[in-house]
């Protein structure tokens, strides 16, 4: 029986006061403003109008009739502007003169029209922004299958996913989840959709479309956060691949018996890599080199050709270092790995080249 040891505070966690309401999808968008300052530009616009109204009946007030007491005083100006902007026009203040008619007709009706647009404008462009997000989140919805979801997106989060982008994953086949609004904000001005909320629940998990997603990366700062992660996503999706990553190596087992089908232990191959930089640093070099894709050396995983069928290991055009066949991952110096079977994967590392360039391999070694 294992037991999960804690380690930190959790990535996952810091959200743990968002509402419910807060687990939303949020798809990727270009803001021009932010909707609060849309709003408060157009009340000072609209404002402005009013305060303009008032000058001009206030200036030529002389030329106006107060049903009332036969007088206009300044409430009496602001009074007549803002119901005659409103098109409301009780009657009981009204131009008389030949002068505040013709100002009616020539200023104060355009700026009526004026005042309209601003207020009637700012609420279609409210209903128009919530229709054009629900046709954006159903076609999404509907269009969105054998992705990739990344739970967390803090340091590991975004690593991975920059080394997927270098492989050729497109922005648009990607979903990011974490608890918290402002990462899922940073994540939408980078391109990537984001859903708000705890992934240890199913909902939040569903709103992601896990169900449907093709590869799945558990990047969270707590070991146990990402045990019931990684039970939660393998309940939803039996055939998507899971890879997670854990600090403590003993907590490496029972992620893997929860269902993640690679496990990385953060803190020991950092531990490791120090290790092997102490004891020759050139080659700390190009193991780092290995693992980050789309510059110097990658390592790939590729199928054997045909012309690769039959031959041995050191006879390929790849420089491989062990071949899957199966379940099974032999060496490359395995007797077994040799002769190569259709079935076969090789892992090999070949030089990284621009996804428009023809793929350059390094010598066999022989």
């Amino acid at each position: 029986m294992f037991h999960v040891k804690l380690h930190g505070q959790d990535a996952m966690a810091r959200g743990a006061d968002e509402k419910l309401v807060s687990r939303r999808i949020k798809l990727p968008r270009r803001i021009i403003e932010k909707p609060l300052l849309q709003v408060g530009k157009r009340v000072l616009m609209a404002l402005f109008v009013l305060c303009l109204t008032v000058l001009l009946v206030w200036l030529d007030r002389d030329g106006y009739h107060d049903n009332a007491d036969d007088q206009v005083d300044f409430l009496d100006c602001v009074y007549y502007a803002t119901v005659t902007l409103s098109t409301t026009g009780y009657g009981d203040v009204v131009p008389y003169s030949d002068t505040a008619r013709l100002v009616n007709i020539l200023l104060i009706t355009p700026l009526r029209v004026l005042f309209l647009i601003i207020l009637v404008g700012t609420t279609l462009e409210v209903l128009t922004e919530r229709t054009r997000e629900e046709w954006r989140l159903k076609r999404w919805r509907k269009n969105l299958r054998d992705h990739t979801v990344v739970i967390g997106f803090g340091t590991k989060g975004r690593s991975a996913l920059q080394t997927l982008l270098a492989t050729g994953l497109h922005k648009e086949q990607v979903v990011i989840v974490d608890p918290s609004s402002k990462v899922i904000d940073i994540a939408n001005s980078e391109g990537f959709t984001g859903v708000v909320g705890d992934a240890t629940r199913s909902d939040v998990l569903l709103r992601a479309e896990l169900q449907k997603a093709r590869q799945i990366v558990i990047a969270t700062q707590r070991d146990d956060t990402a045990v019931l992660v990684a039970l939660t996503a393998r309940q939803l999706n039996r055939g998507a691949k899971i890879v997670a990553a854990v600090r403590e190596e003993e907590n490496a087992p029972l992620l893997r018996q929860s269902g993640a089908d690679a496990v990385i232990t953060s803190a020991s191959a950092a531990g490791r890599l120090l290790g092997l930089s102490v004891l020759s640093p050139s080659a700390g070099t190009v193991m780092e080199d290995l693992i980050q894709q789309g510059s110097g050396l990658d390592l790939v995983e590729r199928p054997v050709n045909k012309r690769e069928v039959g031959k041995g290991v050191r006879e390929t055009e790849d420089l491989v270092v062990s071949v899957l066949r199966g379940h099974r991952l032999l060496a490359y110096d395995d007797p077994h790995a040799s002769p190569l079977q259709l079935t076969d994967r090789l892992i090999s590392i070949v030089r990284a080249v621009p996804p428009t360039s023809p793929p350059v391999t390094l010598p066999s070694a022989e």
